[in-house]
């Protein structure tokens, strides 16, 4: 009979045609008949479906050159502080970000007016007893920036709360964390105390001491109330009892209340940070016993209790937690969706690794079944795996970012002249790791790295950091170095 193919018929006839001819001709320069490299032509492949893929033309190939000395002055362009991907733009929402701005915020949840920002800066006076910006708020269209908090010790993961208000971490050994409530109503008040947690605003501030006391890097903050995150910390750091840590664990802070609704809360008291139980992960190599040594840091977790959340560290390392190479952001996947068990979540974060060591960094996921179930046993209810593998061009990983509407990874390097690249999802392959990731942006300053990328509600814009440039040839804002906070538009999203 007589056979009309479909377009899918079609379009898998020409892909197989590609992949056996692209196979079998030569490199451009090698000899004839040589077979070309299968996974060379599976990268060009990605290349030329950026659009489609990650809404963008073409990727970046290259990384931007090394500059030395000074880059950044006040005459440049948002394009002369970073490369980008083909079809999209930059534009400066400000220059006069503090300088080591780092993770960002949108605020408030609903139509946001402002990115809440944290500064990595060190705890210091700048004289009088003024001391350091710590967290700022940025004016999403005339760019206005204002200190809403000082005095912090490298203010590092920050994030908007279920419940409105906003819940800013520092990076420190002593790390604490600090709830904010009517931010954009809190101007340049103080931390006094960072161990005692005093501030200058208490009814609208307040240092959350049920949380873990670790060097806060990435975290997730659910609608019950759990807070997942990570402790920034390398293996082989000597803790202070003098032991050899294995690394930085992974925590959820379960709340003594759970949490439901999504309304704001009106007073600190109210919110579900006050109490709870903080638990490390632990995973093991097999599913019936704790098993421990190389290897089983992937594998099915529990969650083991922390008694005293001011020595979570020095607990989860006594205890047998899994510890990481400086476990840094980390984000829930909203594009997972488990049919059967709708509590179940899946969050990942960023292992910075060491390249150096050639160690190039990793994406590790775990999926929770019932992150809100407060467990008396654990219950080894955790699958952990890795999604992302570095390389000598992609590695150091640290801040992540999931896109809306595409469920896209966008990962970002923590070095000098760092890249950001884009990762797809894992399909329908027999893998459970990323379909490919391409360059998305390069930062052209060699003093500076990308810091804080944040997606928009509908994914067609990001925000960036430009972190701590030499900035010999620029002026002092508020008595402090400066940063710029980079818009990247013209992301596509596909209907």
């Amino acid at each position: 009979m007589n056979y009309t193919p479909s377009r899918t018929a079609l379009a898998l006839a020409l892909a197989s045609a590609f992949f056996t001819t692209s196979f079998l001709v030569a490199e451009a320069g090698e000899n004839p008949g040589k077979k070309k490299d299968f996974g060379v032509t599976v990268e060009q492949l990605l290349n030329a479906q950026s659009e489609t893929l990650f809404g963008f033309n073409q990727p970046l190939i290259q990384s931007a050159p090394e500059t030395t000395g000074a880059y950044r002055s006040p005459a440049q362009q948002a394009i002369d502080q970073v490369l980008v991907a083909d079809g999209l733009n930059a534009t400066y929402l400000t220059r006069n970000a503090a300088d080591k701005t780092d993770m960002m915020a949108f605020y408030p949840l609903d139509n946001p007016t402002h990115l809440i920002t944290c500064v990595e800066g060190g705890r210091q006076d700048l004289g009088g007893g003024k001391f350091n910006p710590s967290i700022q708020s940025i004016h999403l269209t005339s760019g206005e920036v204002k200190t809403i908090l000082r005095g912090l010790d490298s203010c590092d993961g920050i994030r908007t709360t279920p419940w409105n208000t906003i819940l800013a971490t520092e990076e420190d050994d002593q790390g604490g964390a600090y709830e904010i409530i009517d931010p954009l109503n809190v101007v340049n008040q103080t931390v006094l105390d960072r161990g005692a947690g005093t501030t200058t605003d208490p009814a609208h501030i307040a240092k959350r001491t049920a949380l873990p006391t670790m060097a806060w890097e990435g975290l997730e903050i659910l609608s019950s109330g759990v807070v997942i995150a990570g402790d920034e910390l390398r293996p082989g750091t000597p803790t202070g009892t003098g032991n050899d840590a294995d690394g930085g664990a992974i925590f959820k802070f379960v709340p003594q209340t759970v949490r439901i609704g999504n309304q704001p809360i009106n007073d600190l008291a109210s919110s579900p940070l006050t109490a709870g139980t903080v638990y490390a992960l632990q995973v093991s190599c097999v599913n019936n016993k704790q098993q421990f040594g190389q290897g089983c840091e992937i594998g099915n977790a529990d969650w083991i209790p922390i008694i005293d959340p001011g020595q979570a560290r020095a607990e989860a390392n006594a205890n047998g937690a899994t510890g990481y190479y400086r476990p840094e952001d980390l984000h829930q996947d909203l594009s997972y969706a488990d049919p059967i068990n709708p509590e179940s979540v899946r969050f990942c974060w960023a292992n910075t690794g060491n390249e150096g060591a050639f160690n190039f960094g990793e994406v590790i996921c775990g999926v929770d079944d019932n992150p809100a179930e407060d467990e008396a046993k654990p219950a080894r209810q955790i699958d952990v795996n890795r999604f992302v593998e570095g390389d000598a061009d992609f590695n150091s990983f640290d801040n992540l970012e999931f896109q809306p509407k595409t469920g896209n990874l966008y990962v970002i390097e923590d070095h000098e002249n760092g890249d950001i690249f884009a990762c797809l999802p894992d399909g329908k392959d027999r893998d459970i790791k990323t379909d490919g990731c391409v360059k998305m942006l390069s930062v052209k300053d060699s003093s500076a790295e990308p810091t804080g990328f944040i997606f928009t509600g509908d994914g067609t814009t990001a925000y960036v950091s430009i972190q701590h440039s030499n900035d010999g040839n620029m002026t002092k804002v508020d008595d402090y170095h400066t940063d710029d906070v980079i818009r990247i538009t013209g992301f596509k999203i596909k209907k």
